[in-house]
């Protein structure tokens, strides 16, 4: 009986194992065919492809300056829009879960994780582009903020309801009121939770494109950091730049890819590193 239990516990790792590496395939195939596709053009173009402006159709194969620096101010802007709600979401959510505005704002959390990001984008576009009259970096910004939103508040919520009660219980005793025991007790316990919520949202936000085809506008000949005005994307040239019919546009395309694709896995990485220090 013990060998045939044995022989099982050894079948469900191999399955497990082979799961975990078919789920994984994907993601190797295309870090493979980044690193294959767009070394040779980043290697080539050197620092031009960071310091230069996408090319027009020809023989250029670089740069994606105005792509990157437009990345940067989106991951930027996002951030400070999006996080605070999250957060007061998250707290909100955790330490008073019976309230009814704690009901509602889980609720919309959720629906926000399952609606589709194009729908945000079009959400943004009619009551931000069409009453401004363009697409603008803010406007990309604020669609992006809701798009992590979700992610952010979910990790952030699981972080401080790891808490244990106790520490709420003693801040309690002491005569604290439950919003400080909330901001001063449970949050530093929580904080590098917190952070990775933060770290995931961000990441989540530099790799969406569906939400900036109709706020951004594609401001790639010229660097533009001005909110109100357009701007541009990795995400975005890498989805105009990989239909092109032209070569060094497509190979401009793969670098950006291999850039974005770095971008985050050193966001992710830092992630992790978080959350090896989480202590209770």
């Amino acid at each position: 009986m013990a060998e045939v239990r044995a022989l099982l516990d050894i079948l469900f790792k191999g399955c497990v194992l082979l799961i975990a590496f078919l789920a994984l395939v994907p993601v190797l195939h295309l870090t493979l065919a980044a690193i294959v596709n767009g070394g040779p053009v980043i290697a080539s173009a050197g620092l031009k492809f960071f310091t230069e402006v996408p090319p027009p159709p020809g023989n250029r194969t670089y740069g994606i300056l105005t792509s990157l620096i437009g990345t940067i101010e989106l991951a930027l802007l996002s951030t400070l829009v999006g996080v605070p709600i999250s957060f007061m979401a998250a707290v909100l959510v955790v330490e008073f879960p019976h309230s009814r505005l704690g009901r509602i704002v889980r609720l919309l959390s959720r629906t926000l994780l399952e609606l589709p990001t194009i729908l945000i984008g079009m959400f943004v576009f009619t009551i931000i582009v069409v009453p401004l009259g363009s697409p603008s970096i803010l406007a990309a910004s604020i669609a992006l903020a809701l798009v992590m939103l979700p992610y952010v508040t979910t990790y952030i919520e699981t972080a401080l309801s790891s808490v244990p009660r106790t520490y709420r219980e003693a801040g309690l005793a002491l005569g604290m009121t439950k919003a400080r025991v909330a901001f001063t007790i449970v949050v530093p316990i929580a904080v590098r939770g917190v952070v990775t919520g933060i770290l995931v949202g961000l990441a989540k936000a530099m790799g969406e494109t569906a939400p900036l085809l109709f706020t951004l506008g594609r401001a790639r000949t010229s660097l533009n950091v001005d909110p109100l005005g357009p701007g541009d994307a990795i995400p975005l040239l890498i989805y105009d730049y990989a239909q092109a019919p032209y070569e060094n546009l497509r190979e401009v395309a793969w670098g950006a890819t291999l850039v974005l694709i770095t971008l985050f896995l050193l966001v992710y990485v830092l992630a992790r590193l978080t959350i090896r220090g989480v202590r209770v």
